[in-house]
């Protein structure tokens, strides 16, 4: 499959999230999406940091519209609250990218009691989704199917989840290694798209119903040259190690390349109905297997993390 950001269609008056748009992919995922016309809304935790990469988009691009929303994914409240701001602002959204990450951290736990890593690249994401999904909803009915999706960031790190894929006894995995951690979290990245494809993508309920069509993709952005390694603890010293062969052989895409599989599923006229609710690696790994774990296609695993994860956001009143 070729593609390549300029062939993206006029985006005017479109509105897309991006979460952790301040660098890396996410970065460059703002940057292509505002410079072919959409309002793009770029999530960062920081507001300096936030308002300085708007503006070096916006020397690129001077008619970059461009807002900051601020968030911070290790806080559920303040995902909840900037949710409802940006509902607040907006009366549509036609692209959602769940792109934001930290990987291989020492263990630690937020101040909401679950594990950093799974809140972070999962649970912040699911409550910020479910949020916002009534107004995907209602900006798709009418809309051409594709017209509104959803983009999570995954990663072939999945692949190292323990055994069964979601610990539901221990989610946390204390005891278990930071890689662990973070190949269970982005499992749950693709359980979860698998869930919203069912609910609302091509041939669900909803779709039958006319209600609305949300195309989903889970993404695998390849190996990219981001600070995502920076957050690796003294644990990942050998994968630095390998990024730092991989980078003396030129073989690690910049981070502009790696947002192109986002912005691909995000907004592209190529992508099909049938590819809503895939994983999708337009550039793998250098020497990494092109294929999912058995856990990443189990139907019933996504049914048992969606059940545990609504039932458990309910009773900490995250959502309704």
């Amino acid at each position: 499959m070729t593609f390549h950001p300029d062939t993206l269609p006029n985006l005017q008056g479109k509105v897309f999230i991006v979460t952790g748009g301040n660098s890396g992919i996410g970065y460059y995922t703002v940057s292509h999406l505002a410079e072919h016309g959409a309002h793009v809304y770029m999530v960062a935790r920081s507001l300096e940091k936030g308002t300085a990469a708007i503006a070096s988009i916006k020397k690129m691009h001077p008619s970059a519209n461009i807002d900051l929303l601020q968030m911070d994914l290790m806080d559920l409240t303040s995902v909840v609250a900037a949710a409802n701001h940006f509902l607040a602002l907006e009366t549509a959204l036609h692209g959602l990218v769940n792109n934001a990450g930290i990987m291989a951290t020492p263990f630690q736990m937020t101040k909401d009691g679950h594990e950093a890593q799974w809140q972070t690249n999962y649970l912040a994401h699911w409550v910020l989704t479910e949020h916002l999904l009534p107004l995907m909803l209602r900006t798709a009915k009418g809309l051409p199917p594709g017209s509104v999706r959803i983009v999570n960031l995954s990663s072939s790190g999945h692949l190292g989840a323990p055994k069964g894929g979601i610990n539901f006894k221990d989610l946390s995995l204390k005891d278990g290694g930071p890689w662990s951690r973070y190949g269970q979290s982005k499992l749950a990245n693709i359980l979860h798209t698998k869930t919203l494809h069912k609910t609302y993508g091509p041939g669900s309920p909803s779709a039958r119903s006319r209600n609305g069509e949300i195309w989903v993709s889970s993404v695998h952005p390849g190996l990219v040259e981001t600070n995502l390694a920076t957050s690796v603890g003294e644990s990942g010293s050998g994968i630095m190690s390998v990024f730092s062969v991989l980078r003396w052989f030129g073989l690690l895409w910049p981070a502009d390349k790696g947002s192109w599989t986002s912005l691909f599923c995000a907004a592209s006229q190529d992508m099909k109905a049938e590819q809503s609710g895939t994983y999708f690696e337009i550039f793998r790994r250098f020497g990494e297997p092109r294929w999912q774990s058995g856990a990443a296609k189990d139907g019933q695993l996504a049914e048992r993390l969606d059940e545990w994860t609504r039932e458990m956001m309910k009773r900490e009143n995250w959502i309704e």
